[in-house]
Parts: structure tokens; C-alpha cells; sequence
């Protein structure tokens, strides 16, 4: 009769729902490439991570890659029907802030050019919410035609 107790409690136990992990992840600068533009990702104060609900993780260098990753068909693949959550880096500390609840100034120099960086509070007028910011970078806000000449100068 203990044995059976036992089985039912180890089969219990293992076939409870696992709460998904959503808490950000450490970059592997070894591995971590960003999904949109399959670079390298080239510091923490810019890059950003959305997480699904099983634990898979998908990496951007920048804010405005995300943005566009955001409802393409991947994304739809990678999200299912549960919930993702995003972070980015803190543009001066690096610290992981959710996405949806940073603040945003523009005018950074920033991997692929968006110009956005991440701050944890709303420190004055010229900072954006996450939402303004989407629309921002979707109508074309951004320095990333600035720094797409300049690379073509340099010839990158």
C-alpha cells in the first residue's frame, strides 16, 4: 500500500502544470544572435529577449528589431496561444527592464541603428512610452536610414 502511495504521489507530482520561467536570461556572447538580423549581439544596455511559455527564448540586438519581429509569422509560431514576455537592457546599466513598463529616449547610438534606449523611469518630457515607441519606430522615427549610409560609407 505504501509503494502505491508513493507511485500516485511521484506520477502527481510530475504531471502538475510547470509554472513557465519567464525571468531574463543571461546572453551567451558565445551563441546569442539576434533572430530578425542574425548578428551577434553586441552589448546588454541595448539588446533585448522575449521568452514563451516554454521557457524558449528569442534574442535582438536592438529594440527596433523586435518591434519588427513582433506578429510576423515566426513570432506567431514562437508565442502559440500563451503568453511571451520581453525584456530589454537598461541603455546606461544594462539591468534587464520589461519591455512594456520601460521608458524610451531617443537619440542612442544603437546596434542597428533605431536609436532607442531603455530607462527604467520617466525622468522628463523627452521620453516615450513603450507603446509610443512602437508606433514611433513603425512610422519610420529612427536614425536607422542615418546609419545605414554611414555603413554603406564605411563599406560594411
Amino acid at each position: 500500500m505504501k509503494k502505491l502511495v508513493v507511485i500516485f504521489t511521484v506520477i502527481a507530482l510530475f504531471s502538475c502544470k510547470q509554472e513557465a520561467d519567464y525571468s531574463p536570461r543571461e546572453i551567451n556572447w558565445d551563441r546569442d544572435i539576434c533572430v530578425l538580423c542574425l548578428m551577434g549581439l553586441a552589448d546588454q544596455e541595448y539588446s533585448a529577449q522575449s521568452i514563451n511559455q516554454w521557457g524558449e527564448v528569442l534574442w535582438y540586438d536592438d529594440l527596433g528589431c523586435l518591434i519588427y519581429f513582433y506578429g510576423s509569422e515566426d513570432w506567431k509560431r514562437f508565442a502559440g496561444d500563451g503568453p511571451v514576455k520581453s525584456w530589454i537592457g537598461h541603455c546606461e546599466t544594462g539591468e534587464w527592464l520589461e519591455v512594456e513598463k520601460a521608458w524610451f529616449r531617443y537619440g542612442d547610438r544603437t546596434p542597428m541603428g533605431y536609436g532607442y534606449g531603455a530607462l527604467k523611469n520617466n525622468l522628463g518630457d523627452s521620453l516615450y512610452d513603450y507603446n509610443t515607441t512602437v508606433k514611433r519606430i513603425k512610422d519610420g522615427i529612427t536614425m536607422r536610414k542615418a546609419f545605414l549610409e554611414e555603413k554603406k560609407m564605411l563599406g560594411h
